[in-house]
């Protein structure tokens, strides 16, 4: 039975029983305010009516409600805001959750839920100055509340060296836009949702990476982590999503922002670039070339211009390609004599 405990997740998310905040707040501010004046009456007005149990009893009554019961229940009031939730736990038991904007009243007794918001709570950045703290990717560390929200967010998390498939290092940066779809989940199931799905990414990339070539050789079709960065950024959305379900999150796209080769091996990379394209267009120059030679040799045999032995031919197809495939433009020599 203990075991089958331990090995239980929260699945399930409910919302909490509320009532309506504002009657509430009023009634409650009016018994306040009543009680206060009974209690008064009770020393300067019922004392000299009624007998003297009556007045102590209406004096008890009224001052506990007072000064007691009517503060503590305004503990029971919770105010929602757009895209935002509030897990409740009554003595440690999961209570529900508040979601949807609203002024709401519900058991006082309850506390918000929130283990991201221990000492601190973990927000977002969105360009504002926030107090300075430990980092989660691009998520700082914030004085708030324990709500929760349900915005998209962004994950920006830092740039990491990875070896690809062919055990080349490279460094790879990616984005992930993300929000919390299951607060049960978020709040229960992981100790940090935050610290969780960056700890995710980074492992999500790192598999992701490994399958991959940084990019693609002569193989017709294969696809690298350069030339096919859709792809790749699909595999790596759901590779997080399935490690995430967990938590209750959703991801909704992510993106690889930063793609390069490690600095000590960008230089000998970049040179073998430079030599791949280089081969390719000489490739190029040289089909051409022979192309243009044979049919310059079809046309002179074609009119009957010149007579040329194999001899004379071979020259005429030498000179042809070095002035068609010379990086310079050609020095020719004119003979005035005689052929021979």
């Amino acid at each position: 039975m203990i075991k089958e405990k331990l090995d239980t997740v929260q699945n399930e998310e409910f919302l909490a029983p509320f009532k309506r905040g504002l009657p509430f707040l009023v009634v409650n501010t009016l018994l306040i305010l009543l009680g206060a004046l009974f209690f008064v009456l009770s020393f300067v007005y019922f004392y000299f009516l009624l007998p003297l149990a009556w007045v102590v009893t209406i004096a008890i009554i009224s001052g506990i409600y007072a000064f007691i019961v009517g503060p503590f229940l305004y503990a029971g009031l919770k105010v929602i805001k757009p895209n935002e939730a509030l897990v409740l736990t009554l003595f440690g038991r999961y209570y529900g959750t508040l979601k949807g904007e609203g002024f709401y009243f519900v058991n006082p007794f309850v506390s918000g839920f929130n283990p991201t918001a221990k000492s601190d709570s973990l927000v977002a950045t969105t360009g504002e100055k926030q107090s300075p703290g430990p980092k989660y990717g691009n998520i700082n560390v914030s004085i708030v509340n324990k709500k929760i929200s349900l915005k998209a967010m962004t994950l920006n998390n830092e740039r990491q060296k990875v070896n690809d498939s062919l055990g080349n290092p490279i460094i790879i940066g990616i984005v992930v836009i993300w929000k919390v779809v299951n607060t049960a989940k978020a709040v229960f199931n992981v100790d940090n949702y935050f610290e969780y799905l960056s700890i995710q990414c980074d492992a999500a990339l790192r598999n992701i990476v490994r399958l991959y070539p940084y990019d693609s050789t002569d193989n017709e079709g294969e696809k690298s982590l350069r030339g096919s960065s859709l792809e790749v950024a699909h595999l790596l959305q759901q590779e997080i999503q399935n490690k995430t379900d967990i938590a209750g999150l959703e991801i909704l796209e992510a993106r690889i922002t930063n793609l390069s080769y490690a600095p000590e091996i960008a230089a000998a990379m970049l040179q073998r670039q430079q030599a791949t394209a280089i081969i390719a267009a000489r490739q190029m120059i040289v089909e051409g070339a022979v192309g243009m030679v044979e049919m310059a040799l079809e046309q002179l045999s074609e009119k009957g211009v010149v007579e040329l032995d194999e001899e004379r031919k071979a020259a005429m197809v030498s000179n042809l390609l070095v002035v068609l495939c010379g990086n310079r433009d050609a020095q020719p020599i004119v003979n005035s004599g005689s052929l021979y």
